[in-house]
């Protein structure tokens, strides 16, 4: 009963939030972007939460705990692609957003800084945006059936609904700034509960049991866990690092970096979340590793390794404390699906419905309908989610590399170069997306078995890379964008 109490407090909580903010959304430009006033460590918590999702709690912990160490390696280039967006993308994609009229998103964005292919753009980057964020939604979709699966014994359907339900609630309301502030909540609840998991661990096994259960499991299914190289090639190392590229491309983490109100805010939030995402992937990688030790000393069995962190939780902790750490695995599953939800909102309602359909909408009228659209993309990623077998990890990775591949280099580019043209940040996007589509298939069919481990952003991001700068040689930039491009680098230059 405690742990039901303290669950529906955190959902009570967060709804509450969903309607303050529903309060203070006075424009389409509050509920997309929040206005363009969040600080530092908002913006720093919220990208975190909004990146992390169920992968960080479910899919990351059942990976290590079926595989050992060799799985942490995705940890480390995460963190490494995170570091350099902060770095390379963040300060400068927040003011040339501004100083291109204003854009809301990131095809709105592509559509203003490459004039000459406007609609083309905005429809491609906005399509795209809806077929990779569907599947993205559908694996926290996944993960928050299988968390009220766990909790409240219930079918897979029934959790799939209630699961999605407590998300779309306040996403709907509020929009972003009830997806920011409770990311902040979310962010915290997440951080405490992965480090209190394995030093829970620690504090009921010594090291030395530890050791001597990895070595029996090890003996049993010839595993080395605490190998961090065991069963991994070249190309599975350079694939579960090349995620980090993933980072450049993701539209719900770049609309973070476009609502801060400042450049100075943005150095805050790098400092915050690298110290935030370090410590919490290392604490998801603990609970999997020592999830698995103290199952073995246990002789205890878990029916989906996914679910270990849940299972961890439920043999270790105080029903009421239960119920805050499986609040913290909602809260990574809410805090990445409202974020996908909000992307695909504001890509059918600013790129579609405004950009081709109603061009004179009131603001007002582009608030309800991202609403409305929220709903129909929620819809959508239920009935692909109606598998039970659907695996976290695979969706998540998926869509990661078409956002990565297809938009990642034609951001990069579209920030630092001027001579980048219109008709070359169109085929690139194109070419990136197409590749992390067919890639699979095509190693299939063509039987390169030496690639079948790579990861497809690496294919997608170099072709994409590769199309946008020679197009550009052989189509030379307008004078006139590439005047505009300079005049965004030296705003960029005042604001430092």
């Amino acid at each position: 009963m405690q742990i039901y109490i303290t669950f529906g407090l955190y959902l009570a909580i967060i709804l509450g939030i969903g309607i303050y903010a529903y309060r203070s959304t006075n424009n389409f430009d509050d509920y997309i972007l929040g206005g363009r006033k969040m600080g530092g460590f908002v913006t720093a918590m919220s990208a975190g939460a909004s990146d992390m999702s169920g992968w960080l709690l479910m899919g990351l912990p059942g990976a290590i705990f079926v595989s050992g160490l060799s799985e942490a390696w995705i940890a480390v280039g995460l963190t490494i692609g995170a570091y350099f967006n902060y770095r390379i993308v963040a300060g400068r994609l927040r003011i040339f957003t501004e100083s291109y009229k204003n854009a809301l998103t990131l095809p709105e964005f592509f559509a203003q800084r490459f004039p000459y292919q406007k609609k083309a753009l905005k429809l491609i980057s906005s399509s795209i945006i809806l077929f990779f964020f569907t599947i993205y939604c559908a694996s926290g979709v996944v993960a928050g059936a299988k968390l009220f699966q766990s909790l409240l014994g219930l079918e897979y359907s029934t959790a799939l609904w209630l699961g999605a339900l407590a998300t779309i609630a306040y996403t709907f309301i509020g929009g972003y700034l009830a997806v920011s502030w409770s990311d902040t909540i979310q962010a915290t609840l997440m951080f405490f509960a992965l480090l209190l998991a394995p030093v829970m661990v620690m504090v009921n096994l010594s090291w030395a049991e530890i050791n001597t259960a990895l070595e029996l499991k090890s003996q049993a299914t010839h595993i080395p866990y605490s190998n961090w190289l065991h069963n991994v090639s070249g190309i599975g190392v350079i694939s579960a690092m090349a995620w980090g590229l993933g980072y450049f491309g993701q539209p719900h983490i770049l609309a973070r970096f476009m609502a801060a109100d400042s450049l100075h805010s943005l150095d805050k939030a790098r400092r915050i979340g690298i110290t935030w995402m370090v410590l919490c992937l290392g604490g998801a990688v603990a609970v999997g590793y020592f999830g698995l030790a103290y199952f073995t000393a246990n002789n205890l069995e878990l029916k989906n390794a996914e679910t270990i962190f849940i299972e961890l939780s439920k043999l270790m902790f105080n029903p009421w404390i239960v119920g805050v750490v499986l609040s913290a695995i909602l809260a990574a599953v809410m805090s990445t699906l409202s974020a996908q939800l909000l992307m695909c909102s504001a890509a059918i309602t600013e790129d579609f419905y405004k950009g081709f359909i109603r061009t004179s909408a009131s603001s007002k009228e582009l608030v309800w309908v991202g609403r409305a659209m929220v709903l129909l993309i929620a819809l959508v990623a239920i009935a692909i989610a109606q598998d039970p077998n659907s695996k976290v990890m695979g969706l998540v990775s998926y869509a990661w590399a078409g956002f990565g591949a297809a938009f990642g280099p034609v951001i990069i580019l579209s920030l630092f170069n001027r001579n980048i043209s219109s008709k070359a940040a169109l085929y690139g996007m194109l070419s990136g997306a197409i590749t992390v589509v067919i890639w699979k298939p095509m190693i299939q069919y063509f039987g390169w078995s030496d690639l079948a481990n790579l990861y497809e952003i690496i294919p997608g991001f170099l072709m994409c890379s590769f199309i946008t700068l020679t197009s550009s040689i052989f189509d030379p930039v307008n004078p006139k964008v590439a005047e505009q491009f300079d005049k965004a680098l030296v705003e960029f230059g005042n604001r430092e």
